[in-house]
């Protein structure tokens, strides 16, 4: 089936308040339990997912209609990474489903759906009595906030369990209605290619749904055995793609309205304010803080109104520029900071070779195939959107705050996304849309260009390292990183959850991600966060700080093999004994690699492994320099995220966040002059083009660990393996991103 995409004047969900410092503190007490669908939710949870005459709702997350078709409502953001079809799929196996029959929707606002997950992700180092607590109380307050957010890699690995248990349950509901008729005891059931069975007795999900009755719902009902799941762990279909193919699938440039007009805009520079604009005869210009937009009826008659406007901003403060990697550069040799593990890491050092070596990173852009877009409507005090979105709950608080308004007067229709990569977790664009549209009287659709796309971010930040280590028997005897990189947490709550920003850039070892965990079992072991304050946006990047903290922790660890006269395979396997799960990613992609093997003649192989959300990456690649031109031959690539849902979507997960990677270790760079970013385009920011793609080799390895995330853990390991494999390949090192120009000197 393919996704259905609900109609424009679908039920208005449920929001709440935008919530002030103050609430957030008041509400963290209360508790609701876990509660699987809309039967069992206290009265003031209504249902907030249409459901039409022909349909029946069977819990939050599944309705049957009358001609059989099963529709599961998917909270979060299907933006490439399989989001839909994968809970689609969980659903339908506990359900008995035939896939041909299975269709998805955008879930609405509702605490049903919101992401608890996100607390127990956060939770997961804390002592167990302490974790429960807390557990309780965060999942208490996502639930209240209603708070839907895709990111972190978490959509199939926080909502598999709940997916699971709504199809058992729903399973539980239809087996006892056919039971019911068959006069039978329902657990002699069972379901399967939508049917209920009992030897010759079938009865269609459409007959056994309208007999259906919520009383039989189940919050435990059981659970198919693993050799029992016909869908998951198989390649199936995914529901998104047809409508890709055939250009029936609705992006938020497809959006029209009745009476719609267009806009295009013009955003000063980082930290700057619009000081004035003068109007222009025959231009309808609206004016933000620190933009100003330009209305048509079409796009194209937007701007070229747009280019006749000339306005001037002014900057407050030191405008970002190349002072602000001099400031990295400078906190490396700071005192402060936030140290994980010991306090003298190196100490005596007899009988021990030292290394050191310093590595730094560049701010990226997120580059979307699809720039920012939002289309908005606002009629008598409330306000409707459709835009690609990441949360429908940030986006109604943030239009909600830009407009004054209680966020319940706020509804967001989410489209499909054309990229995302925590860009479209931000509400810039469309509280921009809603104030154009409520200025102009008319639904607007703001479509931003590449320029503003790039110039406007939200950026991955800028990151250096200063590594220190020492060497002794052929292994690791001390470790000591110290990390400076500006805060992402901070400047994405500023912006999107005020009520619990904070007013200064802490030391935290959150913002070193991935650099803080002692994976090689080092017995002398520190890693330093060292806060640098500067004026950019940062926001979440395609695996946010695991994306630098990689490239240094295993740039550094080929670094010390070498001192140790250890190849980097051998090296790091000898590190990882207590951590059975590397291992065997680890010897799975050196095998499948051919690191011990010759690589061809000009070229090397390099080696990277890499934990982030939950699953673990080993990557093998093969490159060389030829004619001053990095070149990428061949990307193996192993991932253990536990048993895989759709071993398909995985591969392509992990080869495009390849692809992601390697464009930004090679190319990827934004420097700012002056507050702007320099680069206007993709000609002075460069994607990798198709005839550089190298050849992919991607395993699925399942050691029987739990679910981890797909869509980020293929970026972080790239970096490192190619600059590993440079670094063989030529005798000359690169411990700066990104590389090609190196390379190319």
């Amino acid at each position: 089936m393919l996704q259905k995409t609900p109609p424009a004047d679908a039920a208005t969900p449920k929001k709440s308040w935008v919530p002030s410092r103050r609430a957030f503190l008041i509400g963290t007490g209360a508790t609701l339990g876990v509660l699987v669908g809309f039967a069992v939710w206290p009265r003031n949870y209504p249902n907030t997912w249409p459901v039409g005459g022909d349909e029946r709702l069977m819990n939050a997350f599944v309705k049957i209609g009358t001609d059989g078709v099963v529709t599961v409502a998917v909270p979060q953001a299907e933006m490439g990474q399989g989001s839909y079809s994968g809970l689609a799929q969980v659903i339908a196996d506990e359900l008995g489903a035939d896939w041909r029959t299975v269709a998805v929707e955008p879930a609405p606002l509702h605490p049903a759906y919101a992401q608890t997950g996100l607390v127990t992700t956060a939770t997961r180092d804390m002592a167990p009595p302490l974790r429960a607590i807390v557990n309780a109380a965060g999942s208490t307050l996502i639930r209240r906030l209603d708070m839907q957010l895709t990111g972190g890699s978490s959509s199939i690995k926080n909502y598999h369990d709940i997916y699971r248990t709504a199809g058992a349950s729903a399973r539980t509901m239809l087996c006892a209605a056919a039971a019911r008729e068959w006069d039978i005891d329902a657990a002699d059931c069972d379901t399967a290619n939508g049917f209920v069975i009992y030897k010759a007795n079938r009865m269609s999900f459409a007959e056994a749904a309208k007999k259906a009755d919520p009383k039989d719902a189940s919050e435990s009902p059981v659970l198919r055995a693993e050799e029992q799941r016909p869908l998951v762990g198989k390649p199936v279909l995914r529901l998104d793609l047809p409508g890709k193919v055939d250009g029936s699938a609705r992006f938020g440039g497809d959006v029209r309205l009745p009476g719609m007009v267009f806009a295009a805009i013009r955003h000063g520079p980082v930290g700057g304010s619009l000081r004035s604009c003068a109007p222009v005869p025959g231009v309808t210009m609206v004016k933000g803080a620190n933009w100003v937009a330009a209305v048509g009826e079409t796009n194209w008659a937007a701007k070229t109104a747009l280019a006749k406007l000339a306005p001037d901003f002014a900057i407050a403060g030191r405008p970002a520029g190349p002072w602000i990697e001099a400031a990295l550069t400078a906190a490396l040799s700071a005192s402060d900071g936030e140290a994980v593990g010991a306090d003298d890491t190196l100490g005596d050092m007899a009988g021990k070779t030292p290394v050191s070596a310093d590595y730094s990173v560049p701010f990226l852009a997120h580059a979307c195939m699809e720039p920012m877009v939002a289309t908005a409507r606002v009629t008598d005090g409330r306000v409707e959107l459709w835009a690609p979105v990441q949360s429908l709950t940030l986006c109604s608080w943030g239009v909600a705050r830009a407009l004054d308004i209680d966020s319940r007067d706020v509804t967001v229709h989410p489209t499909l996304l054309g990229g995302g990569f925590g860009r479209k977790a931000e509400t810039d664009a469309l509280e921009q849309a809603a104030l154009i549209a409520r200025a102009v009287g008319k639904p607007v659709q703001l479509q931003w260009d590449r320029t503003e796309d790039l110039g406007s971010d939200m950026y991955r930040p800028a990151a250096a390292a200063r590594m220190k280590g020492a060497v002794a028997d052929r292994r690791i005897a001390a470790w000591d990183a110290r990390i400076a990189v500006p805060s992402v947490q901070k400047s994405f709550m500023a912006r999107n959850m005020p009520m619990l920003a904070s007013d200064t850039d802490k030391p935290n070892a959150q913002a070193i991600e991935g650099a803080e965990e002692n994976v090689y079992g080092i017995p002398a072991f520190r890693a330093v966060h060292a806060p640098v304050d500067q004026p950019v946006p940062l926001g979440f990047w395609r695996s946010v700080g695991h994306s630098f903290s990689a490239f240094f922790v295993e740039s550094f660890v080929d670094e010390l093999a070498v001192a140790a006269g250890v190849d980097p395979f051998t090296f790091r396997m000898s590190h990882l004994k207590d951590k059975p799960r590397h291992a065997g990613v680890l010897k799975l992609a050196a095998e499948k690699g051919e690191f011990l093997g010759a690589a061809p003649a000009g070229f090397g192989r390099g080696i990277a492994i890499h934990e982030s959300f939950g699953s673990i990456v080993a990557m093998v690649i093969e490159a060389g320099v030829k004619d001053k031109g990095v070149v990428v031959s061949r990307v193996t690539s192993v991932i253990d995220c536990g048993r895989a849902v759709n071993p398909d979507s995985v591969k392509a997960q992990l080869e495009g966040g390849a692809i992601y990677g390697l464009a930004a270790a090679l190319y990827e760079a934004v420097t700012f002059e002056k507050g702007r970013a320099t680069a206007t385009n993709f000609d002075g920011y460069p994607l990798l083009p198709l005839a550089e793609s190298p050849d992919f080799s991607t395993h699925i390895l399942n050691q029987g660990g739990p679910l981890g995330g797909v869509g980020e853990p293929g970026t972080p390991p790239v970096a490192p393996a190619l600059a590993n494999a440079l670094a063989a390949a030529t005798g000359r090192r690169a411990r700066a991103l990104p590389l090609a120009p190196f390379y190319s000197a």
